[in-house]
């Protein structure tokens, strides 16, 4: 696991924005996160452990990959038991080719922007659901110097859609969806 990411995933999705996130060749700067607390009506925890979300409730650096909509993967890094950040968005800097050929388009502001683009373009399956980021064929390096953080409501949910927990690098070309004002 990264070392440093807090086991808050509120603190952890800010801390993520900036790191370098690849799998097998392609890869990038993360821009975009949002955080899932077990106590938090958004989050698949809420109604304790079951069937499907078990590596949601592993230990911290855990990945919990599942289907949104039976589609598309979608990539989270567990903090702590039932707490978790989704990676929404990269900036594609490795691997752009790669990426172009999976996701089937040119334009590199559309090859990760978004989970389930994010996890065609770098080839994340299920098959990583449940095993240890450190164990895993994804590297994870932490941001270097200081880079302007932005932070807002999440996307995509029915409950808990005011809680700012959606974070995002200030100005990114790469974010799923811009941010409010």
């Amino acid at each position: 696991m990264a070392s440093g990411l807090p086991a808050d995933p509120v603190g952890a999705a800010e801390w993520l924005i900036g790191s370098t996130l690849s799998h097998e060749g392609a890869g990038g700067i993360i821009v975009e996160t949002e955080a899932y607390r077990d106590d938090d009506p958004a989050s698949h925890s809420y109604k304790g452990s079951r069937a499907g979300i078990a590596s949601m409730f592993a230990c911290a650096g855990t990945l919990y990959v599942y289907r949104s909509y039976g589609l598309n993967w979608c990539l989270n890094i567990v903090c702590r038991p039932g707490s978790a950040v989704l990676i929404r968005a990269i900036a594609p800097t490795q691997g752009l080719e790669r990426m172009r050929q999976r996701r089937g388009v040119d334009d590199p502001r559309l090859l990760c922007a978004g989970p389930g683009r994010l996890t065609q373009a770098l080839g994340i399956t299920g098959a990583l659901d449940g095993v240890a980021l450190q164990h895993s064929p994804l590297t994870l390096a932490p941001r270097s110097g200081g880079l302007e953080v932005v932070s807002g409501p999440r996307i995509g949910i029915a409950r808990a859609v005011d809680r700012p927990w959606r974070f995002g690098l200030a100005g990114s070309p790469f974010l799923s969806r811009p941010f409010p004002g």
